[in-house]
């Protein structure tokens, strides 16, 4: 189950498929994005691929009748009646057209009719409708998939075309599981159902024939763990998009002045660059003594680069010169990264502050918190930002609590010249009132499992400060392969696939409002421990961007659950 080597073998199927000669590649915004996680440039350069065009942008009329043309476009309206166009004046010797996703015949007769000059050889779906980040990640790109608390129409449609293709792509028919109590989840399940049982034949996998379990998706909502997006991260992937922002697995550094001018744009793909590949889930402390072993044996071959005496020694040196300006850009780019989340670790103040962050979210110590909150957001040192992180965790947590006290702290936040209408956003997008999750392990008696669970994490300890808190979402997955009761809790659409008792062996996760990189780690240790996990969500949120979701989904809302904060929520709530 490994999402990335899916979306290559596709898009080597579509090189070789149109046979050996020159190709071009017309693509719109998003198979682009898809195609750029899976491969660089110069490896399409060596699948004979030497032009990429965007269908949907201004393109020249020059008729190029010596080129190929490969097609790889998402099947929406506005793609076909572009591609209706191409055909009926082709500029290309022949084309070759995969489509993402499911097409309706109707589209492709359409396609047919216009294709009079017969330069169409190809035509097929190949199931490639998502961004695979890591190999066990994908992504939609969806920054913003509410409004008014319920599904934008396109972010909907979006969200079951892609998990159709995630399904297909890795030949399952699953169990269909959603959060209960949550409509958005309650609504994608039922389309992608709907999906399923109309192209049945499209999913006739025979997985179970030796009484194994069906394999499972779960539909999640982010609005039952608000928590894990706002905290900050200090694994080297999860800490880049915090500070610096990951975007399609790029880094941009352009309005960083230290930076020298090469490294402006950087290309983060654990795919195309082995350091970062075995490094992503390390944490801050050991990817720095881990790029001074790399720097060391960097040194150590620039040396030996020097005694060039021989014939041999020539011939050695340029044998391995590829690799080590490979190595020495590798060497600049990781300490380029680093320089970056030290210098910014440092100057924000973030080692105190997420140690906060992790007390908060783990342990109920009322007072003692409210007065270190107090202390730290009134320091004009702690950015605005990094202030209103502290007071939306201590508002999430302490809302029932007798003496909360999110008011006065967000009276300070007011002076500062902050969002205070932040907090009352997130009470109303994820508060009590929504969750359905054990979030701050407010565990009742009964429950003997979670007080062992609770009790035995108690005696074990800490081992880090700043890395306490789990996700919500690894509580679940463990649930699951342990073969709990899911049934109240997570009800089934297809209950008909349901009769095993077995727990399932592979399971594909989705989040409706984003997933996270710490859930990433999450089901990275799993997998490690023999599961086969796959995480999806809307998008990949860092703090920031999630802040902004909420604030998207709730506005114009009339705001019933912060009555006491009224005096800090935006007009449009009240």
């Amino acid at each position: 189950m490994n999402l990335i080597s899916g979306i290559k073998l596709y898009i080597e199927k579509m090189c070789t498929e149109s046979g050996p000669g020159m190709k071009i590649i017309l693509l719109d915004k998003e198979t682009t994005s898809i195609i750029s996680m899976a491969f660089s440039q110069s490896d399409m350069l060596q699948r004979e691929v030497y032009l990429f065009e965007r269908l949907d942008s201004g393109r020249s009329n020059e008729r190029l009748k010596y080129l190929k043309c490969i097609v790889f476009i998402r099947p929406t309206k506005q793609n076909i009646q572009l591609l209706a166009n191409e055909l009926r004046n082709p500029k290309y010797s022949a084309y070759y057209i995969y489509f993402s996703n499911i097409i309706p015949r109707t589209d492709i007769k359409y396609l047919a009719e216009c294709d009079e000059s017969e330069s169409v050889r190809e035509v097929k779906e190949l199931y490639a409708d998502y961004l695979s980040v890591n190999p066990n990640l994908f992504s939609l790109n969806i920054p913003n998939c509410m409004v008014n608390l319920n599904w934008l129409p396109d972010a909907l449609t979006r969200s079951m075309q892609g998990i159709t293709a995630v399904l297909l792509s890795l030949k399952l028919n699953p169990v269909i599981r959603y959060r209960a109590g949550s409509q958005a989840a309650q609504l994608l399940a039922k389309m992608i159902y709907e999906q399923i049982t109309k192209d049945s034949t499209l999913f006739d996998f025979r997985s179970n024939m030796d009484g194994s379990a069906p394999p499972l998706l779960l539909v999640l909502d982010r609005r039952d763990d608000p928590v894990t997006p706002l905290l900050h991260q200090w694994t080297y992937q999860a800490m880049v998009h915090e500070l610096l922002q990951i975007k399609n697995n790029r880094v941009d550094l352009s309005d960083r002045a230290n930076v020298p001018k090469d490294f402006k744009e950087l290309v983060l793909s654990g795919d195309q660059d082995d350091f970062y590949g075995n490094n992503m889930y390390a944490n801050y402390g050991e990817i720095g003594s881990t790029i001074k072993a790399l720097m060391e044996e960097f040194q150590r071959k620039a040396n030996d680069q020097k005694k060039v005496e021989s014939i041999a020694d020539m011939k050695n040196f340029i044998e391995s010169y590829p690799q080590f300006k490979k190595m020495s850009g590798t060497v600049q780019k990781h300490l380029c990264v680093i320089g970056e989340l030290s210098g910014l670790s440092n100057k924000r103040n973030l080692f105190e502050l997420s140690e906060l962050e992790q007390e908060i979210a783990c342990k109920a110590e009322h007072s003692a918190q409210l007065q270190r909150i107090k202390k730290l957001i009134a320091d004009e040192r702690v950015t605005i930002d990094d202030a209103l992180k502290l007071v939306a965790l201590y508002a999430l947590r302490y809302e029932r609590h007798a003496n909360c006290d999110t008011s006065s702290l967000l009276q300070i936040i007011k002076t500062r010249g902050g969002r205070p209408q932040i907090v009352p956003a997130l009470i109303e997008y994820a508060g009590n009132h929504v969750r359905q999750g054990d979030l701050f392990n407010m565990v009742r008696i009964t429950d003997a499992v979670k007080l062992t669970r609770n009790l035995i994490k108690g005696l074990k300890g800490v081992e880090n400060v700043f890395t306490q808190h789990t996700p919500l979402l690894k509580e679940t997955l463990e649930d699951i392969f342990k073969g709990r009761e899911l049934d109240p809790v997570f009800p089934a659409i297809n209950s008909e696939l349901v009769p095993f008792r077995r727990p399932p062996q592979e399971v594909v996760v989705f989040i409706i409002g984003g997933a996270t990189y710490e859930e990433a780690l999450a089901v990275h240790q799993l997998n490690n421990s023999g599961y086969k996990i796959i995480l999806g969500g809307t998008t990949i949120h860092n703090s920031q961007s999630f802040i902004n979701e909420v604030l998207s989904a709730t506005n114009g809302i009339q705001f019933k659950h912060t009555k006491s904060m009224i005096k800090y929520c935006s007009t449009d709530n009240i």
